[in-house]
């Protein structure tokens, strides 16, 4: 196999810069959503199933399109058709998610914008091991992780930024204006960060293309691609294995976190009484701006990571990043009436978010044959949106059982609950073996 060349860190940062715009339209939804179905007339109860729909659509979209990218070359390349077909939609849906009328209409365009933004990501991964060389491979991922924080930082930020200037009100479906503004103008930015790495960045054709195109009219159709994502799953790596706990737990927590934590700084932080009251609104974009700053922490932490790993291990950075994350989520107990006690727990987060995007995929791209890798990063997926499928359908039931309906106090103990999963995951981290590539990760890009 023909070595890959060594890329710059220019050429990296070009190929990486669409998942600013990725996370331009997630941090947007992780940030608001809950919000907007609040407004719209959910009950805190009711917010997990109407989360539904990512998981689902990760579920169900990302090993297809693993697999039908690494079989795909045209003249945009391999990955490259979906990132732009994705940041299409998904602007589209961004664009028009904070008009929504009723419940189920926002419900439905989030369907939209998650499937959307799956189409775009998946190939995002994998163009990283397609791209790299064993040994800038921690680094590409980290640079998606700067890419990441810098976009959910800006996007978190922006509600709190327009009313910062002075916009008020509420839009006629009782969404607030700058939450309306912010969303609009992410579908703007999704679309032209992706737009610069597809313009930017070309894509390595197959070594052997007569190879590559007998396999793929072999494999055409969608049993064909079903039956690859089976025969990956029954080959799986071990480490693959291991990791996929470490990410069932993460995730589990993330999720408690990105439902409940916007609610939470509006009822334990704030003191709001219901959602009518300007309480909840300080509180929502007082907790978008809490995720703004574990974003920025996000970026700022990014380029550190490679040299910690190389001076232990990368399993080893994730373990004591998941533990900052844990008790950073577990000390929001701490921050009734103080909402400044909340930038020092989203430090943590912060910590915890920079490695969680980086780590598990460095370590997992050593460990899965190449001509995969679109597939397997589709399958690793299923170890992030299974947790959250659980908790869509149960979390509800179980909030009413313990805290009843429309309770305002079961925000705080959900994001707390995501606390404690993290810090078992981090347990489970310490587990892992075999990280091939552990010992070659480089730091001066």
């Amino acid at each position: 196999m023909q070595e890959k060349p060594r890329l710059s860190f220019w050429q990296i940062w070009n190929m990486s810069f669409g998942f600013l715009g990725i996370q331009f339209g997630w941090g947007l939804q992780l940030a608001n959503m809950s919000a907007i179905y609040t407004k719209l007339g959910a009950n805190p109860d009711e917010i997990p199933i109407l989360w539904l729909a990512g998981p689902v659509t990760g579920l169900l979209i990302q090993p297809i399109i693993g697999s039908m990218s690494d079989r795909t070359w045209n003249w945009l390349g391999r990955r490259r058709p979906y990132f732009l077909t994705g940041a299409i939609l998904a602007s589209v849906a961004l664009f028009f998610m904070p008009d929504s009328p009723l419940l189920w209409t926002a419900a439905g365009l989030l369907w939209i914008l998650d499937a959307s933004i799956n189409v775009s990501m998946e190939p995002f991964r994998a163009f990283v091991g397609d791209k790299l060389r064993v040994d800038q491979r921690t680094f590409g991922f980290l640079m998606q992780s700067f890419f990441i924080g810098v976009g959910a930082s800006i996007a978190n930020a922006l509600p709190k930024i327009f009313s910062y200037f002075g916009v008020t009100g509420n839009a006629a479906n009782g969404v607030p204006l700058t939450v309306q503004y912010s969303f609009k103008i992410g579908a703007v930015v999704f679309l032209l960060a992706v737009l610069w790495t597809v313009a930017t960045t070309r894509e390595y054709p197959p070594e052997d293309m007569e190879e590559f195109n007998r396999l793929r009219s072999e494999k055409k159709g969608l049993g064909n691609f079903f039956g690859e994502i089976f025969d990956a799953l029954r080959e799986m790596p071990s480490t693959m294995k291991q990791l996929a706990v470490v990410q069932f737990f993460t995730w589990l927590g993330l999720f408690c976190m990105w439902m409940f934590y916007g609610l939470m700084t509006s009822y334990h932080v704030f003191g709001a009484p219901n959602k009518d009251s300007a309480l909840f609104n300080q509180g929502g974009e007082h907790g978008g701006w809490m995720f703004a700053i574990y974003s920025i922490v996000c970026f700022l932490i990014a380029f550190f990571l490679p040299g910690f790993a190389k001076k232990t291990s990368r399993k080893f950075v994730h373990f004591v990043a998941l533990v900052c994350g844990g008790l950073g989520l577990l000390s929001v107990y701490f921050a009734g009436g103080s909402p400044n006690f909340l930038y020092l727990s989203m430090v943590g987060v912060g910590i915890a978010w920079a490695s969680i995007l980086a780590m598990p995929y460095a370590i997992l791209s050593g460990a899965i044959p190449a001509a995969r890798m679109g597939v397997y990063m589709g399958i690793f997926n299923f170890f992030i949106v299974i947790p959250e499928i659980i908790a869509s359908f149960t979390f509800g039931p179980i909030i009413k059982r313990l805290f009843g309906e429309n309770s305002t106090g079961a925000p705080l103990y959900v994001v707390m609950a995501g606390g404690v999963f993290f810090i078992v995951a981090a347990l489970v981290c310490l587990l892992v073996v075999n990280d091939v590539g552990e010992n070659v990760v480089t730091t001066d890009e």
